[in-house]
């Protein structure tokens, strides 16, 4: 068995960490370069970075914050935001990062995932999906829609057929951003990350909701996910991400703790 991971996720808008709660009432809270190396010096497994307006404000990512923050960590990076093509893709490889995550750009030309995997690999192609709860419907019977555009546009796309299809197109791993556990430090959407980990054969990042270190252990057991997001929990420093993963180790948890 792969040992779980522990991911912690900056979001950054015009260049400052941010954070926001249901992807609304965003607020700059610190230096996202400052706390890459916190994290990584703590013992982060890998870092996430995302530019959250990128895709709204339909530019692309600003690479002097990714190249900044790629000299601080020796651990895998993922980026994303505004990636729209194979040679985003590859500006961002450059500027050091290992993998890609697409979104937006992926929900409106699918062939994205496909012509990223081509170029990069499927091991460094991330679909990143913002899904928020909804009734169930023909249209939508798992209960879960798409939204794009920082959890601006919904899409009337059902989230179990859109994972499904990005496995298929060549994505290597997902990350699952629970919209309505966004930002709220009540848990993650346990339901909705068990349904796409039992559903795909590729790794699965569960996003949203973390608070508190229980919540982790639920969602690496229960919701069968591959590794969890963190965000608000250790910005604001209430923990520790070598303290988290003490927590899950301490539970029986396979993580790879600094003395392996």
């Amino acid at each position: 068995m792969l040992s779980k991971r522990v991911i912690a996720c900056l979001d950054v808008r015009d260049g400052q960490l941010a954070k926001s709660v249901r992807f609304v009432d965003t607020k700059n809270i610190g230096d996202p370069v400052e706390k890459a190396r916190e994290y990584y010096l703590d013992g982060l497994d890998e870092l996430v970075f995302y530019d959250i307006t990128a895709s709204s404000d339909k530019r692309k990512i600003i690479l002097e914050v990714v190249e900044a923050v790629a000299e601080q960590v020796f651990i895998p990076l993922s980026v994303g935001g505004g990636i729209a093509s194979v040679a985003d893709a590859t500006e961002l490889r450059l500027a050091g990062a290992e993998k890609i995550n697409v979104n937006s750009a992926a929900v409106r030309r699918p062939a994205l995932i496909a012509e990223c995997a081509d170029a990069i690999g499927n091991q460094n192609v991330v679909l990143s999906m913002d899904i928020r709860r909804v009734a169930a419907s023909e249209a939508l019977p798992s209960g879960y829609e798409v939204v794009i555009e920082g959890g601006r546009r919904p899409m009337g796309i059902d989230a179990l057929a859109w994972a499904l299809q990005g496995e298929r197109l060549g994505a290597g791993e997902l990350v699952v951003n629970a919209i309505d556990a966004d930002g709220t430090r009540a848990g993650y959407e346990l339901r909705l990350t068990r349904m796409l980990s039992e559903a795909v054969r590729i790794p699965v990042i569960a996003s949203g909701g973390a608070g508190r270190p229980s919540h982790l252990y639920d969602v690496l057991t229960e919701g069968k996910a591959d590794a969890a997001l963190v965000a608000s929990m250790v910005h604001y420093g209430d923990y520790t991400v070598s303290g988290l993963k003490r927590y899950l180790h301490d539970r029986g948890v396979k993580i790879r703790m600094s003395w392996q």
